[in-house]
């Protein structure tokens, strides 16, 4: 514990980590902030209902990613999402045209230029979900909640304007907290959002449990020890690598370091074991949502019955489903994002090859085959990861809101984060000669 406490004091030695940091934190407060701000037009005081809706089902997960914003119709109640659906569109959409993969080759320029094909797109999508979510203020709030008038256009309009303009100044904030802050801005805003919702989750299963009786301290220690174990999990899924060793050819050189380089260097390629990340699970909610949409059009009995199995999202065929799908697409999001083939031409331009394997297609074949073996596993462990909260409600009898914690997106999106971000920290430390946080505090000698 000393060691890490003193890993801590050397981040503030370094006063332009320490500045780093500081100003993250202070525009993640500034996020936090815009989230409790209403809607001008909107009774605050008369929000049960959009916040009985978010309880539960698909109204959760979007409060939840929003910090509770859309609960609170607030200026930020679109959150970060609309960004985040236009850089998955302009991602799959530069394997179809040219013109993005010509971008996604040119280097800095390229992304500058894709990072503001993303940004109009994300305009264009909350301009289009905006309406949508006054639509559902409509259908759920009293009339009297609306201070303008009930279904006026003042309202819907400036409404949908003061949306637009909320969701681009948290894009704005997250892109100032990755040019000057610390770790990932858009994925920092996401999840401090999901960390908003962990106190009243844990306050209402303490209560639960403890409080009402129902299963005692020692249920709720239980709990504790499973999530612990199930974040760990996921760590591991996380960072867990499958390494290629890469043999380079042979060098000549003169001088002292003629004996370092008469046998050539050896490196590795990491292949992650879930190279896809979040993203399948992201798809796959995304697709979960069509089957209650399409059938809720009709009346029939079956129509209703397909609406009901698809709606709650703590039911067995929505997991079963919700779990198949994520395999396909961690296989489907591998496929395009790990180009095995530019991988092999890459190796084959440095004078580098895998040990026993001929440069160039059987490389790229070998590659290809190491990683459908290794996906296979890494898209189960996924799966059970995503699906995990449905497990702890049906075994455990975990109130909803605390069993989100126990895994899906919003577990893997706390996790990854995290560990991107302490080791952005780690590089900063190691280049003042300190050690990590992971590792002792003390400082080390400068490199002569």
């Amino acid at each position: 514990m000393k060691k890490f406490i003193e890993s801590i004091s050397n981040v503030w030695k370094i006063e332009e980590l320490k500045n780093r940091i500081l100003l993250t934190l202070g525009l993640l407060l500034i996020y936090r902030f815009g989230a409790h701000v209403t809607l001008p037009g909107v009774d605050a005081t008369q929000l049960s209902g959009l916040a009985g809706q978010t309880k539960q089902g698909i109204g959760s997960v979007l409060d939840m990613f929003t910090g509770g914003a859309f609960s609170k119709a607030s200026v930020f109640a679109l959150g970060i999402m609309p960004y985040i659906s236009a850089s998955i569109v302009v991602q799959l959409m530069g394997i179809a045209i040219p013109y993005l993969q010509k971008l996604q080759s040119d280097g800095e320029s390229g992304r500058k230029k894709i990072n503001q094909i993303t940004r109009w797109l994300t305009i264009g999508i909350t301009l289009l979900q905006g309406p949508t979510y006054i639509y559902n203020l409509y259908r759920t709030l009293p009339s009297n909640a609306f201070l303008l008038g009930f279904n006026s256009f003042e309202f819907l309009f400036s409404s949908v304007i003061i949306l637009t303009t909320g969701t681009i100044f948290a894009m704005w904030l997250g892109e100032k907290i990755t040019d000057k802050g610390i770790g990932n801005g858009i994925s920092l805003l996401i999840m401090v959002g999901i960390l908003a919702r962990l106190p009243q989750a844990f306050i209402q299963e303490f209560t639960t449990r403890v409080t009402n009786n129902n299963g005692g301290p020692m249920l709720l220690v239980i709990e504790i020890i499973v999530w612990l174990l199930v974040i760990i999990s996921c760590v591991l899924l996380v960072m867990a690598v499958r390494k290629i060793p890469v043999q380079y050819a042979r060098r000549t050189s003169t001088g002292d370091y003629e004996q370092d380089a008469i046998g050539g260097s050896r490196q590795w390629i990491p292949l992650k074991l879930n190279a896809a990340g979040v993203m399948p699970i992201i798809f796959a909610q995304a697709i979960m949502f069509i089957p209650a949409a399409v059938a809720g059009l009709s009346k029939s009995d079956a129509s209703q019955s397909i609406v009901g199995a698809f709606s709650n999202m703590f039911g067995f065929w929505y997991n079963f489903v919700f779990a198949t799908l994520i395999v396909v697409f961690t296989f489907f999001y591998t496929a395009i994002t790990v180009p095995t083939n530019k991988m092999s031409d890459d190796l084959k331009r440095s004078g580098g090859f895998i040990p026993g394997v001929k440069p160039g297609v059987e490389t790229s074949d070998f590659l290809d085959k190491v990683m459908s073996l290794i996906t296979f596993p890494g898209s189960l462990f996924l799966a059970l990861i995503a699906v995990f909260p449905a497990i702890v409600v049906s075994v455990m009898d975990v109130q909803q809101s605390w069993a989100m914690f126990f895994g899906g997106t919003s577990l893997i999106i706390m996790v990854g984060v995290a560990i991107d971000t302490i080791q952005q920290i780690n590089s900063y430390l190691l280049n003042q000669h300190y050690d990590g946080l992971m590792k002792t505090g003390k400082n080390r000698k400068a490199i002569a």
